[in-house]
């Protein structure tokens, strides 16, 4: 008999308290007992409405009666058929506006928690697995080849599926450390990393070459990856290149980009006093956006010692893009949040003259001259929600003359990313749009040039970890569909 409980096992918690002052994961993981609890909850549907809303189709019922058997390890290779990175997808997953959002459980009640029973299910298969010594088994090669562009969801997602199916798999990855964003823009706090590199070893095992410290576009073209004999290349070089808003005051020193911000503490380390990257540590911060990324970076500044964060946003909480448990957990830490707030200026420490007595003015022009060109303070203008926009959003509109300044001695803009350009400006008969995609045709993972793929961010702009995972999955199914042709 299923579980008729109406709500989720609770995922357990660190204390808010403790975890906002160190970089160790938030969240704990199911026990044996919390994951049978919980997944005695799933009805096993016929229709399996769960499955059509992940991207990469993974068999959720099945996995789960498994768990239900206590047998952690079929339950793992049924997933692993569909997805090459359980554990990050059971971290990082927004599974409430996929798979759980068309969980029947949900009508009267809340879903089953799938994304914490497959977090379960990869973090039990790792400890067996080391336990039991296990390998994975390397499939039988084709003897052709192909090179993904990226390490990222989707390059690795890409290349697991090929490997799978027997081909040679060049991953070329511009960084010294494989992951792509998992590495560079997930904190620790969320997502270990040595999760992410647990899941590259997977990769590593099923005969996945990978490349690092590789520019594509720089230390070989993609025409040159065909004359060294590729016979397919999928890019997944993802969306990395940083948008600002274009007000005055972005030029002070104190502002940051997320993704800059980020790739700082995430892939180099700098929080560790050990690291030789520097990291601005400011006490007063204030993060504009309202995605991952900018609970992400006001999470990540509250770790590193402010003592005070705020996320500027101009919309309401109702309209927040991120994931409900990342907005709770950084209001459980003590992120402050500004909504219908929206950024017109930024303001900075500049020399004034001072007419104080010769020795108090010459302390305070060594001050000032310290601090001359750093922030000092964020205008900001009131905003309400007009008309929805044609995304069904309301469309946010500043009220004239509610302009106020909010002091703070650092800035981090958390508004979006774009493709970097290199590729598409190296690359003949390659096309990208005016946001600097790159164009696939419809319904495919083909771009306009023959044997040329891609998928992920490098196509659709930031998006979620997921469906770059389904993008890498399909360009794979369609280039190892096309090679069979040939």
């Amino acid at each position: 008999m299923p579980n008729m409980q109406a709500k989720k096992t609770p995922m357990p918690t660190r204390d808010p308290l403790e975890r906002a002052h160190d970089f160790e994961e938030v969240t704990v993981g199911y026990t044996d007992k919390m994951a049978l609890s919980e997944a005695e909850r799933c009805l096993n549907c016929k229709n399996r409405p769960c499955v059509s809303g992940c991207p990469v189709g993974i068999s959720i019922p099945e996995f789960i009666a498994k768990v239900r058997e206590g047998d952690v390890q079929a339950a793992y290779r049924i997933i692993a058929r569909s997805s090459s990175l359980p554990a990050v997808c059971g971290r990082v997953c927004p599974q409430e506006t996929q798979c759980e959002k068309n969980c029947v459980r949900g009508v009267r009640g809340e879903p089953v928690a799938i994304g914490r029973l497959e977090r379960y299910v990869a973090d039990r298969h790792s400890e067996l697995s080391g336990e039991q010594g296990e390998q994975e088994k390397k499939p039988e090669v084709n003897g052709r080849r192909v090179a993904v562009v990226g390490s990222g969801p989707a390059g690795l997602a890409c290349a697991g599926e090929l490997a799978k199916r027997g081909y040679d798999v060049t991953v070329y990855e511009a960084l010294h450390v494989p992951g792509g964003v998992l590495s560079y823009g997930i904190p620790e706090f969320r997502l270990p990393k040595r999760i992410v590199q647990d899941e590259v070893e997977q990769l590593k095992s099923l005969g996945v070459n990978i490349q690092t410290n590789t520019v594509i576009g720089r230390t070989f073209t993609v025409d040159e990856l065909f004359e060294m004999g590729f016979e397919a290349v999928f890019i997944g070089s993802g969306a990395g290149l940083p948008r600002f808003m274009g007000i005055p005051g972005e030029q002070f020193k104190g502002v940051f980009s997320a993704n800059e911000f980020l790739t700082r503490v995430n892939l180099m380390k700098a929080y560790l006093e050990s690291s030789a990257t520097p990291i601005a540590k400011g006490k007063k911060v204030a993060v504009v956006g309202g995605g991952n990324v900018a609970m992400d970076a006001a999470r990540t500044a509250l770790r590193l010692g402010a003592q005070k964060v705020y996320i500027i946003y101009r919309r309401g909480m109702e309209e927040l893009p991120a994931r409900k448990e990342e907005v709770e957990h950084a209001m459980e830490e003590g992120v402050e949040f500004r909504l219908l707030q929206n950024p017109v200026e930024i303001l900075c420490h500049c020399g004034q003259p001072d007419q104080r007595g010769q020795s108090e003015r010459t302390e305070r022009l060594k001050e000032r001259d310290s601090r001359n060109g750093w922030v000092r303070a964020i205008r900001c203008v009131r905003m309400e929600l007009g008309e929805p926009d044609e995304q069904g959003r309301r469309k946010p509109a500043a009220i004239p003359g509610s302009e106020f300044d909010t002091e703070v001695d650092t800035v981090i803009m958390a508004i979006g990313t774009s493709p970097n350009p290199l590729i598409a400006q190296t690359t003949t008969g390659l096309e990208t749009n005016r946001r600097g995609c790159i164009v696939v045709r419809e319904h495919t993972a083909q771009t306009v040039r023959n044997s040329v793929y891609a998928g992920g961010d490098a196509v659709t702009g930031a998006a979620t970890v997921i469906l770059a995972m389904g993008a890498g999955k399909k360009a794979a199914e369609e280039i190892d569909r096309e090679l069979k042709k040939k």
